[in-house]
Parts: C-alpha cells; structure tokens; sequence
C-alpha cells in the first residue's frame, strides 16, 4: 500500500481554451475532441495522419532499468504505428498533489496523465478528461478488462473517461513457513475471521517475537486498514452523498471488538503498536510476522526492499468479504486532446498497458531482469480468455510459486471491488486514532471512539467539494 494522495478537485476555465493540450501536436486541423459524434470516434486512426501526444509517467532516470522498458516499449510502439510519435514526460512521483491540480487547470497536463483510481471522479465531474467512450468501442483490450475496474473511471451515465493501468483488491497475506511451524496447512489459508484469529493465536505462540496478526494505527494506515476491513463487512466509511460518516455500525464495533480481544485478551498482535507501512513490512521481511491484510503487492515490496523470501509468503482473499477496497490506477486524456490525439492515445494504452506479453505485462523480460514474476499484483481480467492468458503467461514465466498466491486469485476475482471514501487521507487520519486507541488501551471504549471520529469526519466531509 501507499498512503493515496487526495482527490483533485479542480477548476475548468483553462480548459475551454482552443488548441491542443502542452507539446501536443496532429497534422490535420481537428478541434477539441470532447463533442466529436460516436460514428467519427469509432473510426480508426488513419495511418496517413502523423500524430504526437504527450504521455505522462515516464520512469525517471534515475531507475535505470525500468527507463530502459520504457523507452524500448515506446520504439517498440512506434515501428507498430509509425504515424503516431510519443513524447515522454518523466516524474517521479507521477502525481505531486501540490501541483497536480494547477497543471490540470492551466491545460499544461499532458495527452495521457496519470491518475489514482481515487481523483477520477473528481475528474470526471470537473470535465477534465475526455469522453473515450466511443473511442474504445470494439477494443478488445479494453472489453476484456474485468467491468467493475472500469467503473470506478465511469461517470453515472456510464460514459468512460479513461483506462485501468493496475486493479488489486485487498486480501490477506501470509507467511507460509510460520504457518508449518505452528503446525498449520499453509495450503489452507482461513477463510474467516474466526479462523485468523485461531491461527493467529497458535503463530504468536511460537514465541522469539513472532506476531499472529499484525495491524496498522498510524500515519493513515490505519484508517486505511480500518475502511478494509468496514468494506470486507459490507459497510461504508462515507454515505451515498458522500458527505456523512457511515462507519459508526455494528459491522464496525464488531471488527473493532475483534482486534481489541486478539490485542488484549489473545495477545497475538504484540505489544509494540503504532505501526506505519514499513514496519509491518520489516516484520514480514524478518519472518515474524504471521498475518496482515495487504494486496499481493506486499509481498513483492517485501522480497524487493525488506529481505522477505516469496517462497515463504501467500496470499489469500479477504475473510468472508462482501466487498474489498479497491486500488490501483490509471491514465486519463486531456480534453484538450484532438480526435486524432485520442485515437493515438488509445492505441498507446492498449499496446503499453493491457495488452499481455508486453509493456507492464512482459513477463519473459522482467523474468530476465531478475524481477519477481508470478505474484498476483494486477488482477484486470476477469476469468475470460485475456485473463486466462494473462494467468498462463505469469506462470511460464513465474520465479516464485505460484500455488502460494492461487488462493487470492481464485478467490478475490468474486468480490466486488470497492473504491476508497473521498478526501480518503484525511479521513484516514482521523479512523487512525480510533484503531490506535484500541490497540494501545486496554481500556478504549469503542463507542466512544466511533462517536468522536464520526463527528470529525462529518466536519471534513462537509467541506469536502
């Protein structure tokens, strides 16, 4: 997980202007494109048209190796379409908050931005993204991406305004070689929260540290963790509008309950508390740490930067969940962009972003790069044939088990994703201190935390725009 920056909320008036979007450029004189008729957009580029769009993103230099992908994917892409010409922007990060929204409002954004699943609506609602609903029409890489990841980029009528580039939902991930030790089947992960806590309580029992089941409380990851686990319960941090705190539930107090007696009354969660990100992350890397919520992608970030072996971990889905917290990203067009912009850009997108075997999605060369291949971090596809092709190729190509991951694959792929509450980080702070509180009082009154930080919340959603 990273801590998601909040949504943009922003203004249009630059973007009425006439033109085309910063360093942007076509051959033929096409107008903005946000009004072009369904029959114009579902025609494809013709290959006569030279093309330029901008596209954010880029790696920046300093990663050497995944600069290199880059820049061979975009040769790769224009011998393919020789007409169409990419100009890479590099940044790292691809958002800076501070001013992202002003480079979205002058019109200096690029064709092809990057964007978090959590700004799109907002986005959306501030016509800042051009309408690709009938430029996508008959594109099977984006047929086939799984309908509820394409939600979260739809406006209420169901028009789509950009394109997924990462899916995961939540789940639980898990550290295999404990699980023998404590004498349970590494093969048979729990599938309830009865169970998380049975094992958690026989993995802290190993002792030398060794924690069942760790949980965040700091830095916003806990209220990160904490909507996790309200949406796995079926509940919602925010109301329907948006502007009211929902999280004040018997779903809530329930889970929160559950912590409390696993904290204090199993003592299988430890009693060093206030965890950000890394440290759970070094406690998985050190092998002492038996369970934790997390999308695959933990696994990797651990085996990458914390010293964790990817034989030793597993991941599985959420217990019992009705939904899962839904992360990722994806990319959006200027709505400065021409017609022809457009087209070119959706051409780039498929080729670079869902189009397996290549960009993001060429195993064969990550495998060769000595990347870890085989963890189930981006789960776009349903169980149609591009995810079927997608499952086979990250097998070929694996360089860790994949038997360790089969139970996330097969068993998130049924539960709804479910995107994050606006103005997510700072409602995040505030849930943070509700799970703190728990973990670290033996004495916390969980009503009385969902009390208090349902009135904060309520106060910040209300001047949420």
């Amino acid at each position: 997980m990273r801590p998601r920056q909040v949504a943009a909320l922003l203004t249009v008036a630059a973007l009425a202007l006439s033109g085309t979007a910063c360093g942007a450029k076509s051959s033929k004189d096409d107008k903005p494109s946000a009004n072009g008729t369904a029959g114009a957009a579902a025609e494809p580029l013709d290959p006569n048209t030279k093309v330029t769009i901008s596209v954010g993103c880029q790696p920046p230099k300093t990663a050497k190796e995944f600069r290199a992908d880059w820049d061979a994917d975009v040769a790769a892409f224009q011998a393919k379409y020789p007409n169409i010409t990419i100009e890479s922007k590099d940044a790292f990060p691809c958002i800076v908050p501070e001013t992202f929204q002003a480079k979205l409002a002058s019109g200096e954004m690029e064709n092809v931005y990057y964007v978090y699943y959590t700004d799109a609506q907002g986005i959306i609602r501030n016509k800042q993204a051009a309408d690709i609903t009938d430029y996508v029409s008959g594109v099977k890489n984006v047929a086939d991406v799984n309908p509820l990841f394409l939600q979260t980029l739809k406006d209420e009528g169901g028009r789509l305004y950009g394109l997924p580039r990462k899916a995961y939902t939540m789940g639980l991930v898990y550290n295999r070689k404990l699980f023998a030790r404590a004498g349970l089947d590494p093969d048979k992960p729990p599938t309830t929260w009865a169970e998380v806590r049975d094992h958690a309580k026989k993995i802290s029992a190993l002792g030398d540290g060794t924690v069942g089941y760790g949980e965040y409380s700091a830095g916003n990851t806990g209220g990160w963790h904490f909507t996790s686990l309200l949406y796995g319960a079926g509940g919602s941090v925010v109301g329907p509008d948006g502007k009211t705190a929902a999280f004040n539930t018997p779903e809530a107090r329930n889970f929160l309950q559950l912590l409390k007696d696993m904290r204090w009354t199993d003592n299988s969660m430890g009693t060093k508390q206030g965890h950000r990100w890394e440290d759970l992350m070094r406690l998985l890397g050190s092998g002492k740490l038996g369970m934790m919520i997390g999308a695959p992608d933990v696994v990797t970030e651990a085996f990458n930067n914390f010293g964790a072996k990817a034989e030793d971990l597993g991941t599985a889905a959420l217990p019992e969940a009705k939904s899962s917290l839904l992360g990722g990203d994806g990319y959006m067009i200027n709505p400065r962009s021409t017609p022809d912009q457009i087209k070119a850009a959706i051409l780039w997108l498929s080729f670079h972003e869902l189009t397996i075997g290549e960009g993001q999605f060429n195993y064969a060369r990550n495998k060769e790069s000595g990347r870890p291949v085989g963890i189930p971090e981006n789960i776009l596809w349903g169980d149609n044939d591009s995810g079927k092709r997608e499952k086979e190729l990250r097998a070929r190509y694996s360089t860790v088990p994949t038997g360790n991951f089969a139970h996330y694959d097969q068993g998130s792929a049924s539960i709804p994703p479910k995107v994050e509450p606006p103005n997510a980080q700072a409602v995040y702070a505030l849930l943070d201190t509700v799970m703190s509180a728990i973990l670290t009082r033996k004495d916390a009154n969980i009503d009385d935390l969902l009390a208090e930080a349902e009135k904060k919340v309520n106060a910040v959603l209300s001047r949420t725009k």
